[in-house]
C-alpha cells in the first residue's frame, strides 16, 4: 500500500491495471503463439473441458498434425498421439489456477464492496445463500442441455452459448446476477422503498432460484430425458441439517470459541459442504438405492478423485462393496469446514468484518454451489 501511494494509484487502480495486463498477456500469446499457449494451455485447461462437457463428450483433442478438433477420437481418450487433449472436469492446472483467480477476484469484490455500507454483516451473508442455491440449480440447467443432446433432442441453449453456465464462466454468471440484485436492493433502501437492502436482495435471490429449479421440474414431467428423484433432495438436505446442527451444537457445548465469530453463518457453512459431501457420496455410490437408472456419476474434481483412489488403496474390498469408497470426501468436507470457523474468531469480525464476511460467503459458495448442482442432478437423473 506504501508503494501505491507514493505514486499515487489507488488500489482499485492497481487491480484493474492488473487485470488487464493479465488479459492481454493471454490475449497477446495466444495470438502470437497459438499452439503453444492457447491450444496448449487456455483450451487444453480450460475452454476444452468446458467444450467437452457442454457436448456431453468422454474427451475432445486437438491434433497437432492436421490443426482439428476432434469429439471422442477413434484412437481413444488416452491413446491419441502428438495432441492436446482435455477431459470434462478439473486437472491439477486448473484447480490451482481457478484458486489464484478466486483470489484475486475476491480482491476485486472487496474493493467494489468498500464503496456500500453492508451493515448488519450477518444478513448479507444469509442474503447471499439463495444465490449460491442458484448457481448449483443454473448448473444443473445445463446437464439438462446435455441430456436433450444424448436423446436427439435441440437443447434450449447450444454451444458455445452454453458455456456461461458451465464452471468456471458460471461463477461469473452468477457474480453479476447477484451483483445486479445487490445494486437495486441498495437502491430501493436508499430510495427510501424498503428499510433494509438484504431482504429485497434476499427475495430477488430466491426468485431467480424458484424460477431455475422450476424450470428443471418442468422438464422432468414434460420430457423423456429427465427424471424424478426427489427422495434424492430430501435425503441430502435431511443429512446435511443433521450434520450441521451437529457441528454446531457440539461444538457449542466443547469447544464454543470456535462459533464465537460465526455464530450461525458458521452452521451455514458447514451445513452448505455437508451438502457438497452428501450429494457426492450419493452420486458415487448409492444411486441404485433410489431406482435411478444407468447413473454413471464419477468424481470430477481433483481432491475427490485422490481420496477416492486413496480410499480404494487402504480399504477392504468388502467394506467398499457394502459402503462405496467416496465416504471419506464427505468427511474431510465436514472436518475442513469446521476447522475454517476457528479462524473466523472474535477478533477477525471485529477487525474486518466486511472482508470477514465476504470470505465466508466464497468459502460456502465453493462447497454449496458444487454440491446443490450434484444433489439436483442426481435428483433429475441427469
Amino acid at each position: 500500500m506504501d508503494v501505491l501511494e507514493r505514486y499515487g494509484v489507488s488500489p482499485e487502480q492497481a487491480w484493474l491495471g492488473t487485470f488487464l495486463a493479465a488479459v492481454a498477456t493471454l490475449v497477446g500469446g495466444a495470438v502470437v503463439f497459438t499452439e503453444q499457449v492457447y491450444y496448449g494451455f487456455i483450451w487444453r485447461y480450460f475452454w476444452g473441458p468446458v467444450a467437452a462437457d457442454a457436448e456431453g463428450a468422454r474427451c475432445v483433442a486437438y491434433l497437432r498434425d492436421s490443426e482439428e478438433v476432434v469429439y471422442n477420437p477413434d484412437a481413444g481418450c488416452a491413446a491419441v498421439s502428438n495432441a492436446y487433449v482435455a477431459e470434462p472436469g478439473y486437472t491439477t492446472v486448473s484447480t490451482l489456477s481457478y484458486m489464484v483467480v478466486l483470489i484475486f477476484m475476491l480482491a476485486g469484490v472487496y474493493l467494489l464492496l468498500q464503496r456500500f455500507d453492508l451493515d448488519p454483516y450477518a444478513e448479507f451473508f444469509f442474503a447471499l445463500v439463495p444465490f449460491m442455491l442458484f448457481g448449483g440449480a443454473l448448473r444443473t440447467v445445463e446437464d439438462s442441455f446435455v441430456a436433450a443432446q444424448r436423446a436427439g433432442v435441440s437443447p434450449a441453449v447450444d454451444f458455445p452459448a452454453s458455456a456461461a453456465l458451465i464452471s468456471p464462466f458460471i461463477y461469473f454468471t452468477v457474480f453479476f446476477i447477484a451483483m445486479a440484485a445487490f445494486l437495486v436492493a441498495k437502491y430501493l433502501q436508499r430510495s427510501g422503498t424498503t428499510d433494509t437492502y438484504y431482504y429485497p436482495l434476499a427475495g430477488m435471490g430466491a426468485t431467480v432460484l424458484t424460477l431455475t429449479v422450476g424450470y428443471l421440474v418442468q422438464l422432468s414431467f414434460t420430457t423423456d430425458y429427465v427424471g424424478w428423484y426427489p427422495l434424492v433432495t430430501v435425503v441430502t438436505v435431511g443429512l446435511a441439517t443433521v450434520f450441521a446442527a451437529g457441528a454446531y451444537y457440539g461444538l457449542e457445548r466443547f469447544v464454543p470459541w470456535v462459533n464465537e465469530g460465526t455464530g450461525l453463518m458458521g452452521a451455514v457453512v458447514v451445513w452448505g459442504h455437508a451438502i457438497d459431501g452428501v450429494a457426492n457420496v450419493i452420486a458415487s455410490d448409492w444411486t441404485g438405492v433410489f431406482g435411478i437408472p444407468g447413473s454413471g456419476y464419477s468424481a470430477k474434481h481433483v481432491v475427490n478423485r485422490i481420496l477416492i483412489d486413496v480410499t480404494n488403496a487402504v480399504q477392504p474390498a468388502g467394506v467398499t462393496e457394502a459402503i462405496g469408497n467416496s465416504w471419506t470426501f464427505l468427511v474431510v468436507k465436514l472436518v475442513v469446514a469446521i476447522g475454517i470457523l476457528a479462524i473466523f474468531d472474535d477478533q477477525f469480525f471485529e477487525e474486518s468484518p466486511r472482508y470477514a464476511v465476504m470470505l465466508l460467503g466464497a468459502i460456502l459458495a465453493v462447497g454449496l454451489g458444487p454440491g446443490t448442482r450434484d444433489m439436483l442432478r442426481v435428483s433429475l437423473g441427469i
